[in-house]
């Protein structure tokens, strides 16, 4: 794979804004946004509807399912069509979720999505969310983010996205322990490239990450050759 325009990665635990900094990052930087986990998502949207028992699917199986899902470009990002169809809303749904992890963990469909989105930066800069994206997919990437965030936040802020309303404490509880169950599971997946500049968004406004990202990627486009330290 050529790697012929910008590439930026961004890294990150289970609800740590990964898509939702990146899709900002990429308006402004005049990029495409590619979120990573949708593909997973997908994949698994299609594998639901066989009907099929989740806990006897196959890599078989899904990569079978994945030949009804392209990764085409929508408005200034690259999104996940089932049978030629947005499926957006179906993407976070609670079946989709409640399996996309074990989907994500399987090493064939891992590399499988992998090459649909190592593809799209082929054609234009990209700014890319997921796990393993500056550490697997795009080693040799322009600039890699890792953003963090303290569970108990990230559990907020992923319940007033669903709820659309401030959760109080209990359902934040209650969420944590999911988000908290998630990490172990990804664990190997979200791993810190060695040379990713590491963003903790606990106390920081998504407006303030984002220009301090978009700050970040100027000073590499414009950094003279040869040289290899960001100033954070």
């Amino acid at each position: 794979m050529t790697q012929r325009h910008f590439v930026l990665t961004i890294d990150g635990p289970a609800a740590s804004g990964k898509s939702s900094t990146a899709r900002r990052v990429a308006q402004k930087l005049g990029f495409a946004h590619v979120d990573s986990g949708s593909l997973y998502r997908a994949v698994t949207a299609a594998q639901l509807e066989t009907k099929g028992p989740a806990e006897s699917w196959t890599e078989d199986d899904l990569l079978e399912a994945g030949k009804r899902v392209v990764l085409s470009p929508r408005n200034g990002s690259f999104a996940p069509l089932l049978d030629g169809e947005g499926i957006e809303e179906t993407l976070h749904g609670a079946d989709v979720t409640r399996h996309v992890s074990r989907v994500a963990q399987m090493p064939r469909v891992r590399a499988w999505v992998n090459a649909q989105v190592q593809a799209t930066a082929t054609s234009r800069s990209i700014v890319v969310d997921g796990r393993d994206m500056g550490t697997v997919v795009f080693p040799n990437a322009d600039l890699k983010i890792f953003l963090v965030a303290d569970p108990w936040e990230r559990a907020r802020r992923r319940l007033r996205q669903r709820l659309d309303r401030e959760p109080t404490d209990p359902e934040i509880a209650e969420e944590t322990d999911l988000i908290v169950h998630r990490d172990a599971k990804d664990a190997t997946q979200t791993v810190q490239a060695t040379d990713a500049v590491l963003i903790d968004t606990t106390l920081l406004a998504q407006t303030d990450q984002v220009d301090r990202i978009v700050a970040l990627a100027m000073a590499v486009s414009h950094r003279p050759s040869g040289t290899s330290e960001v100033d954070v």
